[in-house]
């Protein structure tokens, strides 16, 4: 079995030693031109004139052109249409390109770009939430507004109330490699791309539209990344049309990549929002009712704006039944750069509101927030342990002694036929509040094996005694859950190919619609291209994404790389497998079932032979050893207008412990320990996924506390460099770190029954932020709430702490 084994990454030696090639590094042919765009200096105007003059007179240059010199200016928008290639007319952002260089190197681009004049007639610009909501900027014409029950009554009818906002900031996705790519004309007007990209398949689209060409005379490959995080999903379609069409025009290659500066100037970042929160609840702290308005900044085009504030709304929940609720949700048009996918994908915007929400009512309560954590967790069906789930015939099982009390029977939502649908084994199975009912919750469990194994208890005791003992440096404990549901909410987007050679001399070739871009999603395919075959995955080689070899590929997002690519690698692998084992069958005169591959050897009719010996042989008898696999993800179903379905095939869990030191006097603070149990279902590479874990751990608290994007009152970014915007580094990763894996398979039937680890364990770094929280109220006397924002950087830590002792 090569599934489920530790292995290292496939290009781990390569990329140590720095032999790993990426798009940048590849040669391309002679006489390349290199391309650099001029940007808007201004959020929001007309343009009234632009010479360039002192452009086309630079060294180097070849070319220039600006929307004039286009019938039809292509289009780079992953969704409505809406975002030109180049400025036609008006500038909507700081950083918008306005025209486009065409020069003999990298250098000559870029100093040409500066160059040019660009004379414009301001208009007013539209920076914030607030001045969106002022003027009625938004996409979709209105708010989309989800509910359940009636959350405004069940909120004035219970025994205790609090409401608040939240701003959580954006984040700069910071990949290692820059946006980049390639193109290479080929004849009778092919167009090979290569490029840097999450979604091949979108690129191929975008490139074949700008060129007025089917989508089969444009090749996108991508080797590999160093990096997306979503950040490539739609950003890099800009630089690959612009060097399709500087290609097409020139007659030569051309290459563009982003300066670290201009790509931060130019691309998306994660959406930041302001959350508004109401909520009702009783005197443990369980939810009656709970309200959130989402104030999403989009950006100055739609980009993917809409299913990331719909996702938002799907996790609003996290881990909690919420019995009545209603989430409005304002998508606003503002004159920023368009906010783009993010790991996670809206969904940390979403958790973390109730993850406040939960924070608030402890504090009110003067509670352990761990406590009300609980007691609102969703019903829990695995396993069936003492004290989880709603039993419909009767009050909860008794939790022990030592277990935290459960909450008293709820009456069950649906109406009373649909009772024995949601039933497992004497349980009534929670749904949340677009509908899905929660099969698969495991959290309870999870929290008693890291309560335990973080020895939470005495710890939250030591923490409350240092603080009473500790006038200036102040600690912190927060315990924190995920609940996050795997599938793209577009549904035809779940479905995957592969394309699978074997070689006469037992060699493997693997090709599939996924894309690597550090996550090692290349090598757990092969781990299951490998274990259908009983061969090791040095057998198998994985080459390049190609849109020529498996087409119409859906990005590598929504955690579900490994779930999709595969299912379908492991669908090709066993067409072939079966071709070989008829063959080998009717050879040696057995069943085809009994024919068994392992450990490098085929067993059949009692010879044995090597795998290569069982390939030569089919390939000498004229089996066909190429086959396609293809996988679509069952199960869904989804009406995203009405907010109601099934838009997940299963839900991923985590929990994690953080605990943090602040000092009072600076606002400086640090992480201190995490201790972190991730449901990864049987996983299919524990290395792999362990190093998921703990690096989507560190962005995720990275994104809550150093990482801030700061644009001036022009709209301008000053947080554009390394220098300036400070993510997490190797100093910042808590020195005690302590990472598992659940360990238990997943109840569907996914590849190996294993997990999505991608974006999951991204929100466990909430945990931190709310550990800063716990830290800071901890200053005061506990009358006042910290209302600590996001990012939780030095100076909001001590606003903060000045709040809760009332110097505000």
């Amino acid at each position: 079995m090569t599934i489920g084994k530790p292995l290292p990454h496939d290009a781990a030696p390569l990329h140590v030693t720095g032999a790993a090639r990426y798009t940048d590094d590849l040669p391309a042919p002679g006489h390349a031109v290199h391309l650099a765009f001029g940007l808007s200096t201004v959020a929001h105007a007309r343009i009234t004139g632009i010479d360039l003059s002192a452009v086309r007179a630079a060294p180097g240059v070849l070319a220039v052109l600006t929307a004039a010199d286009f019938d039809e200016v292509p289009d780079c928008s992953p969704s409505i249409g809406d975002e030109p290639l180049l400025a036609t007319g008006t500038v909507h952002y700081v950083g918008q390109p306005v025209f486009l260089v065409i020069a003999e190197s990298h250098l000559a681009a870029r100093r040409a770009a500066r160059l040019g004049r660009i004379d414009h007639q301001e208009l007013p610009a539209t920076l914030t939430v607030e001045q969106a909501m002022a003027a009625g900027s938004r996409f979709e014409g209105g708010p989309v507004i989800w509910s359940r029950g009636d959350a405004a009554g069940a909120i004035a009818a219970a025994p205790h109330r609090i409401e608040g906002e939240i701003e959580v900031g954006g984040q700069e996705h910071f990949y290692l490699e820059g946006q980049v790519a390639m193109a290479v004309p080929g004849e009778g007007g092919d167009m090979h791309v290569l490029c840097s990209t999450q979604h091949p398949t979108e690129i191929q689209h975008k490139v074949a539209h700008a060129l007025h060409r089917p989508m089969s005379m444009v090749r996108v490959e991508v080797r590999r990344m160093g990096g997306g995080f979503g950040g490539k999903e739609s950003q890099g379609n800009a630089l690959a049309i612009a060097c399709a069409v500087a290609a097409d025009r020139t007659g030569r290659p051309a290459r563009m990549r982003y300066d670290r500066d201009d790509d931060m100037m130019i691309t998306g970042k994660r959406h930041d929002l302001k959350i508004r929160y109401r909520a009702g609840f009783d005197d443990r702290g369980r939810i009656a009712g709970v309200e959130f308005d989402h104030l999403f900044r989009c950006g100055w085009s739609m980009d993917l704006s809409l299913p990331v504030a719909d996702r938002a709304m799907l996790h609003a929940d996290n881990a909690y039944h919420l019995p009545a609720v209603r989430i409005e949700s304002h998508r606003l048009r503002t004159n920023t750069q368009s906010a783009t996918a993010f790991r996670g994908f809206g969904g940390p915007q979403g958790v973390i509101g109730i993850e406040r929400v939960m924070d608030h009512i402890a504090h009110a309560l003067k509670a352990d927030p761990l406590a009300v954590r609980r007691a609102n967790y969703y019903a829990e069906a695995e396993g069936h342990a003492p004290g989880t789930g709603h039993r419909f015939a009767g009050p909860h099982s008794p939790g022990g002694p030592s277990a935290p009390p459960v909450p008293p029977p709820v009456p069950p939502l649906a109406p009373p036929e649909d009772i024995s649908a949601r039933m497992k084994g004497g349980i009534v199975l929670d749904s949340t509040h677009y509908g899905m009912t929660v099969e698969d919750c495991v959290l309870r469990a999870m929290t008693d094996r890291l309560t335990e194994s973080a020895d939470y208890a005495a710890r939250r005791a030591a923490v409350d005694a240092w603080n009473a003992a500790n006038p200036i440096l102040k600690k912190g404990l927060a315990l924190t859950p995920v609940k996050f549901g795997i599938s793209f909410t577009l549904t035809h987007l779940n479905q995957a190919g592969a394309l699978v050679h074997v070689y006469q001399d037992g060699s493997i070739h693997l090709n599939h619609g996924g894309t690597e871009m550090g996550q090692g999603l290349f090598q757990k395919v092969a781990q299951v291209a490998a274990d259908v075959f009983g061969v090791t995955t040095d057998q198998v080689r994985i080459t390049a994404t190609d849109t020529q070899k498996v087409p119409n590929t859906s990005a590598t997002a929504a955690s579900s790389g490994s779930d999709l690519n595969g299912m379908a690698t492991r669908a090709a692998c066993l067409t072939l497998r079966d071709r070989i084992a008829d063959h080998l069958a009717e050879r040696h005169q057995a069943r085809a079932e009994d024919v068994r591959f392992a450990d490098g050897r085929v067993m059949v009719g009692g010879a044995a032979m090597s795998f290569a010996e069982a390939a030569a042989s089919a390939y000498q008898a004229r089996v066909s050893l190429s086959a396609t696999g293809f996988y679509a993800t069952p199960k869904l179903e989804w009406d995203r207008k009405a907010g109601r379905g099934r838009p997940f095939l299963y839900f991923a869990y985590g929990v994690a412990a953080t605990e943090v030191v602040i000092d009072t006097l600076t606002g400086e603070n640090r992480i201190l320990r995490a201790d972190i149990l991730h449901d990864t279902g049987a996983s299919l590479n524990p290395a792999l996924d362990l190093g998921q874990v703990e690096g989507a751990y560190v962005q995720g608290a990275g994104w809550l506390t150093t990482e801030e994007l700061v644009w001036d009152g022009k709209g301008r970014l000053a947080t554009h460099a390394p220098s300036t915007y400070k993510i997490p580094t190797a100093s910042d990763a808590p020195p005690v770190f302590n990472v598992a894996l659940w360990g238990r398979p997943n109840r569907e039937d996914t590849i190996g029954r294993s997990k999505a680890v991608g974006e999951p364990p991204f929100m466990l770094g909430i945990s931190a932020f709310m550990a800063l929280s716990d830290a800071v109220a901890a200053c005061g006397d506990g009358t006042v709430y910290p209302d600590l924002q996001a990012p939780a950087t030095a100076e909001r830590v001590l606003a903060a702490i000045n709040r809760v002792r009332g110097h505000v």
